[in-house]
């Protein structure tokens, strides 16, 4: 070890222990003082475009410990490219519409619905909805920079923006242009508490499990061949529609059958036969049966007279036929009521049925229906069957517990409701979606014709509309006679009143003010009064995030940037921004949004429980990050587990992260820090060749070149978790093994061995800089630009390692796995026989095929590991050891199949030391079978030999390895160990008294006048100048001893360290 010289750099002191937390700060502020994310952008600037969207959060809310996963993801990947080369723009955006908004500030204000919102003022409210998705975009901000997440907040992109709102115009013009935005009168989920639509991506976000009454009920039959004998069995979960009952659907197909209770005056009753059994179970005779056809036009009496019907041709209340009636569950029966279902007013329209609607818009039936006027039509039910049962016409009431949907805002209950609403037919572009979706890579795979493929399969019409207030408003005028004119741009509606109004705010109540003549008819044209579902903004933000087509060069940025190289949201997004992105792109460009897309688990606490204030098991995103650092948490988000399954996150997990991963990876750097330091080395020069460097060194190199491929081939796969899973194992590889058995080589400041390990931190870094950033730039700067002036200014400026594949060397890196394996055997046989690994052996043996494979360098770290003077292979061993035989059955089945057993007996019959001697002569051996095969030869393949040393080894054999230690101890391994005792207490002593690695020191020791005293006295006599190498003792001699000296009773020394 040499004096550090002062003619050259140095690396930086690294503290083996090291506050993450701390030392992020510290980077951040180095980050900002010179703008490095800028700079990682201006080095890409003239690199292909690769394209990341971000998926638009909405800052009325403060962010949580979920919204890091995320975070972490998509900025993984962009980092990750940019190293390699590629321009990746990072524009942050900010989801400001919509219903969430609104019922916040609802909430705040103390409103409750839509009635308080219209006294209000629209103008006022609206004010307060857009203040209020700025208020915590602070917060976001914070978050944003505090976990390292690079992307650019300064020039974000606000869908409430008038530009991007054109945008959406504009793209919502093209649609309507196609024909394909339209408004029609359907049944479509309705939240009564907001008073508006939901879409059907909505619709799948807010399923609650519910208990309903499973209700059978009896339909006397006023007409045809059973009219006043035999009632209609009807079956619903919603005995609220009932009020509004107007017909009975059947399958023109089934068999319905006429069954009569089988007790004096029993009742009869009309099933569909298929259900008979399970319906009314025994005790009933099975009739005469008539198909649905024959049962068309019966007329029946309505289970409730509390609404007036409409006279209409062919009157109401009969049974109508419809196909998509099924036997699977109910009675085969299916009550019909147009104004809530589908199905219904398909079929009711079909044979010109009236739609009769008791239920106001805020969920109620009318004040004037007669018992349940006034009540919420969920409420109504528990009245509505006790009505029908007191009156008889209830057959059974049973519970019934399904997934029913409810609003995803306010939890209140859905119902299906009857009213105008404006579509877009994404069911015209169903075979585009699918191809498109053809051609995306989807993060886990199964998502893709799976969840998100079933969705698309079974897509309906986009409800688009919303009879709501902050969003973005629905830009069609109407005139009285219906014409309608879908306006792309406030500078369109300039030209179409003749105002100019490019400075309008294209929000309500202002633009519902803007009216117009009729381009076609010239009468007098207004604003609907919707504004439109906030994920089709979401969905625009490819284009309108530039003001495309309007804003000055938003062709060129939106033309480089679509579709997005890649996406990545939670698994709920799957129909919610996964497939706006997808339908708006196919609907205006005919092309999908993305070629790649991850769906990542959502983030449990560590109970297992989603995170909730209620349950109290939150983690607050920035102080678990000060906790902990960001570091560990961004790690354990990326590569704790599968990015696609839920995961629990909590204290534990993340300090288990920084003790397996961080901390190793710092500590090996730190001791690269401390040996070159203390031998005044640095990495300038020329580095010596890598062929002819120690046999670690080169392995090292290879196993580098290794995880340099593939960890890239892991990212290109948006595989975190297996790049995270790479890299902790190649650092516990370079702590635990390259290290630990290069560490003489570094005391010795052997430039192999510093230049090795100073060129696998520089690739590490690198490597790691995407997951971990901070960590990896505090090393950057410690270890390479502080010695190398040309070094990249941060590591985030640093190119992407490339893979030498003519440095990987497969047989060096199969021979080293053996090694480390028989090293793991060796300790194994050591604990055993509870034989210190300080204590020498006088030899080892290992398998004879083991010993061909390991040439002499990787001998030798065996024999230094496993602290043994020499190695053999059992086949040198002689009579020392016992050998046995076995068949191999699988290769012996290859060639003698059912005759495997006989040939197998043969082998374990045969002299196995024989067997195996030729075997590892000739590589086979003949064996006596007998019978119709004689003798055969058998391969080494074939045959499974053990060898066993004799008494006085200690053995340990693990899936077809042994090794075995002579235990056998003369005098002089018994002083050799005595001597390495000496050397460990001296050892610990120099750490307890804080002296430097490089501190020669004085070592003065007392013997006792015992036998162990005397048998350490020996070792010291004869082991001197060993004990003075390795504790750096310039003198090592007998005298007094003092207070403050070191010892162990049991070994009979004490001794006094000082610095020399």
């Amino acid at each position: 070890m040499q004096p550090s010289p002062t003619d050259q750099p140095q690396y930086r002191p690294v503290p083996a222990m090291l506050d993450l937390p701390a030392m992020e700060h510290e980077i951040l502020d180095f980050w900002a003082a010179n703008d490095t994310f800028a700079a990682s952008l201006a080095r890409t600037a003239g690199g292909q475009p690769w394209t990341f969207f971000e998926g638009p959060p909405t800052a009325n809310g403060m962010p949580g410990t979920h919204h890091i996963e995320a975070r972490v993801v998509k900025d993984v990947f962009p980092r990750f490219k940019t190293m390699q080369g590629f321009h990746v723009e990072r524009k942050a955006g900010w989801d400001c519409h919509g219903l969430p908004v609104e019922l916040a500030v609802e909430k705040e204000l103390g409103f409750n619905g839509k009635p308080d919102i219209e006294a209000y003022g629209v103008e006022p409210f609206n004010a307060r909805c857009r203040e209020s998705v700025t208020r915590h975009v602070g917060a976001f901000a914070e978050l944003t920079t505090r976990m390292g997440y690079w992307v650019n907040l300064d020039e974000a992109y606000w869908t409430m923006d008038p530009s991007f709102v054109e945008s959406v115009w504009w793209a919502l013009k093209q649609i309507h242009a196609k024909g394909l935005l339209v408004e029609d009168y359907r049944v479509a989920p309705y939240c009564p508490r907001c008073g508006t639509t939901l879409s059907d991506h909505e619709l799948a976000q807010g399923y609650e499990d519910v208990t309903d009454p499973s209700v059978y009920v009896r339909f006397p039959v006023t007409s045809g061949p059973l009219a006043g004998k035999a009632s209609l069995l009807v079956w619903t979960t919603t005995p609220w529609t009932l009020v509004s009952n107007t017909a009975v659907a059947v399958h023109p197909d089934v068999r319905y059958v006429v069954a009569t209770q089988n007790v004096p005056g029993g009742e009869t009753v009309v099933v569909a036969e298929p259900l008979a059994e399970k319906v009314l179970g025994d005790g009933w005779a099975l009739g005469r049966t008539f198909s649905g056809r024959e049962l068309e036009f019966w007329t029946y009496q309505r289970p409730f007279e509390l609404i007036e019907f409409p006279d209409v041709v062919g009157g109401t209340h009969y049974v109508v036929l419809a196909d998509y009636v099924t036997t699977e569950d109910g009675t085969g029966l299916v009550h019909q009521a147009p104004a809530f279902g589908e199905d219904d007013m398909i079929v009711c329209r079909q044979y010109g049925l009236p739609l009769v609607n008791p239920i106001q818009p805020d969920g109620t039936f009318r004040a004037d229906t007669d018992l349940v006027g006034g009540m919420f039509f969920k409420t109504a039910d528990k009245v509505l069957v006790e009505d029908l049962t007191r009156r008889g016409l209830m057959y059974r009431v049973l519970d019934y517990d399904h997934s029913y949907p409810h609003c995803w805002r306010c939890h209140t209950t859905l119902l299906y409701y009857a009213q105008p609403s404006w579509y877009i037919r994404t069911t015209q572009i169903k075979d585009a979606l699918l191809r498109e979706n053809g051609t995306t890579t989807w993060y886990p795979e199964h998502i893709k014709w799976g969840r998100y493929g079933d969705w698309l399969n079974n897509n309906i019409d986009w409800a688009l509309s919303r009879s709501r207030y902050w969003g973005t408003p629905l830009p069609i005028w109407r005139c009285a006679e219906g014409h309608q004119t879908c306006v792309g741009s406030r500078a369109e509606l300039s030209e179409l009143t003749g105002d100019d109004l490019l400075a309008l705010d294209p929000h309500r109540p202002f633009v519902d003010d803007v009216t117009f003549a009729c381009p076609k008819c010239g009468q007098h044209a207004t604003r609907v009064p919707e504004v439109i579902d906030a994920w089709f903004d979401s969905g625009s933000m490819p284009f309108a995030q530039w003001g495309y087509p309007y804003a000055e060069g938003s062709t060129e940025s939106f033309g480089q940037a679509y579709p997005a190289d890649f996406i990545c949201e939670a698994i709920d997004q799957t129909r919610g921004w996964f497939y706006s992105l997808m339908a708006v792109g196919t609907l205006v460009f005919d092309q999908s949004s993305y070629r790649n897309v991850l769906c990542l688990g959502h983030i449990l606490a560590e109970d297992g429980r989603k995170m909730s204030k209620h349950l109290g098991n939150i983690l607050e995103p920035i102080p678990l990050m000060d906790a902990h650092g960001a570091d560990a948490v961004r790690w354990f988000m990326a590569a704790g587990g599968s990015p696609w399954a839920s995961r629990r996150v909590g204290h534990a997990t993340i300090t288990e992260t920084v003790r397996k991963v961080l901390m190793t990876f710092v500590n090996t750097v730190a001791f690269q820090s401390l040996y070159a330091r203390a031998n005044g080395w640095s990495p300038v020069g020329q580095a010596p060749d890598a062929g002819q460097r120690h046999v670690l060194d080169r392995w090292l190199v290879s196993a580098r070149n290794e995880l340099v491929r593939d960890v890239t081939a892991a990212l290109e796969d948006f595989d975190t978790q297996r790049a995270g899973s790479l890299l902790a194992a190649f650092i516990d590889d370079l702590s635990n093994w390259y290290v630990r058995r290069s560490r003489r080589r570094f005391w010795d400041g052997q430039p192999g061995a510093l230049w090795t390990l100073h060129e696998t931190i520089d690739v590490l870094c690198r490597l790691m800089a995407p997951l971990v950033p901070f960590v990896t730039e505090r090393v950057w700067q410690d270890l390479v630009v502080s010695v190398d002036s040309d070094a990249p200014a941060s590591v985030h400026l640093a190119s992407w390692p490339a893979v030498d594949v003519d440095a990987i060397d497969e047989h060096l890196n199969r021979a080293m796995g053996l090694t480390r394996r028989i090293v793991e055997l060796g300790r194994s046989a050591r604990s055993e026989a509870k034989v210190k690994t300080r204590q020498p052996l006088s030899r080892a043996l290992i398998p004879s095929v083991a010993f061909t494979q390991l040439d002499e360098d990787l001998r030798a770290e065996i024999m230094a590991e496993l602290n043994v003077a020499s190695i053999g292979s059992f086949a040198s061993a002689g009579d020392l050891v016992d050998h046995s035989a076995k068949g191999n059955f699988r290769a012996l089945g290859k060639r003698f199949a059912k005759q495997t057993p006989v040939v197998a007996a043969a082998i374990a019959a045969a002299d196995a030391a024989a067997l195996a001697a030729s075997l590892a002569a000739s590589g086979t051996a003949e064996v006596e079978v007998g019978g119709d095969l004689g003798t055969v030869s058998v391969s080494a393949e074939e045959v499974i030999i053990s060898e066993r040393p004799r008494e006085g080894w200690s053995v340990v054999n693990e899936q077809g390895e042994t090794v075995a230690l002579d235990l056998e101890l003369t005098p002089e391994l018994v002083t050799a160990g005595l001597a390495r005792e000496v050397i460990r207490l001296v050892q610990e002593a120099r750490k307890t008294s804080g002296f430097e690695v490089s501190d020669r020191i004085t070592v003065t020791y007392a013997i006792d006048d015992s036998a162990a005293g005397r048998a350490i006295a020996a070792a010291i006599a004869t082991h001197q100048q060993l004990i003075a190498d390795e504790v750096l003792a310039v003198a090592l001699g007998a005298g007094e001893p003092s207070d403050g000296w070191f010892g162990e009773a049991d070994l009979g020394v004490r001794f006094g360290v000082q610095r020399a």
